[in-house]
């Protein structure tokens, strides 16, 4: 057989997201494990204003024209601009390939009520929850407060569109919610509140295209904190959490969240990769989350998962590269 030709990989990172940062970690750690496999890196940096460009100088692109001759794009972009279909629209424009979802799907999974509305049409279990637009609260504060009444305390208050752990807040008493609302809806014009699920925070990668071919299942990885809730500083600071694989779960509740991650997936529309997030308790398995694009941090679980199944970061983003071409072909 004769060995795979080398790429020209444009990798996106930072936008005007809350996640910049992030995205930058990821954008940098993708570059390495691609330049490991042989591969030319093309770092394209966006900056907090949305402006594109390489080595400090804009560059300018055409619809039809591809982006600086790159065959496959890899936009390690999280959040807002870069998840949600965004950027994805932009580079259908140009008609290029690039790793993971399209944009519908990318669209319906960034935005957390509109995915629990597709997983509910589909029977998937989920964590008891509910949409909150700001327009509604600012007119009728005490009907909405009402109705989420229904949920019980605690519940966790999040903006709907935005990823690691950004804008949450812990609601444990009813006079704190209101409050938690506005600082969530200040995000967006849209938040989700979510019922307290008990059990453990369990987290499944996929991995592979849709259309024909096997599905890598990652076996499902437990996540350990120190703290009341995994938030930000325990995503991303230095020993704030911990991976265990497999998770300390039953052989049953593991094979069940495999499936329900694999369903998600599908249903959804994805391509490419997704990681599936879990509440598990005892054999009683929630979908909670489904991200299109994960943390490619050193400190990111998605690639953490996927080693485990035998698939080590390098080799990782070299499949998602070549799935990418495959799906551009199709």
């Amino acid at each position: 057989m004769a060995p795979a030709r080398t790429l020209t990989v444009a990798v996106l990172a930072g936008g005007p997201i809350s996640e910049h940062s992030v995205s930058l970690a990821s954008g940098e750690m993708v570059g390495e494990g691609l330049l490991a496999c042989g591969h030319e890196v093309l770092s394209v940096q966006i900056g907090t204003d949305g402006a594109w460009s390489v080595d400090g100088e804009a560059i300018s692109i055409t619809p039809g024209g591809g982006l600086l001759g790159a065959d496959v794009v890899f936009g390690a972009l999280h959040g807002p601009f870069g998840e949600d279909g965004t950027v994805q629209g932009v580079l259908e424009t140009l008609g290029v390939a690039y790793v993971g979802s399209g944009v519908a799907a990318s669209a319906v999974c960034a935005d957390k009520v509109l995915f629990k509305e597709l997983m509910s049409a589909r029977g998937l279990p989920q964590v008891e929850h509910a949409g909150v637009r700001r327009e509604r609260l600012e007119r009728s504060p005490q009907e909405v407060l009402g109705e989420l009444g229904r949920l019980g305390l605690p519940v966790f208050v999040k903006p709907a569109n935005l990823g690691s752990s950004v804008g949450i807040a812990k609601v444990g008493a009813s006079e704190q919610l209101e409050q938690a609302l506005q600082e969530a809806l200040a995000h967006g014009p849209l938040a989700i509140v979510e019922a307290m699920a008990h059990g453990v925070e369990v987290e499944c990668g996929v991995l592979g295209s849709p259309h024909g071919e096997t599905l890598t299942v990652s076996e499902p990885g437990e996540i350990r904190f120190a703290g009341d809730w995994y938030d930000f500083q325990a995503k991303y600071t230095p020993g704030g959490m911990e991976l265990r694989m497999p998770a300390e779960i039953s052989q049953s509740a593991a094979e069940r969240v495999q499936r329900l991650a694999v369903e998600a997936f599908r249903h959804s529309g994805c391509e490419g990769l997704a990681r599936v997030d879990f509440f598990v308790d005892g054999e009683h398995v929630l979908v909670n989350e489904l991200n299109t694009m994960p943390g490619f941090t050193r400190m990111s679980v998605y690639a953490k998962l996927m080693a485990h199944a035998g698939i080590e970061y390098p080799q990782l983003v070299d499949r998602l590269c070549r799935l990418a071409l495959e799906r551009h072909g199709r």
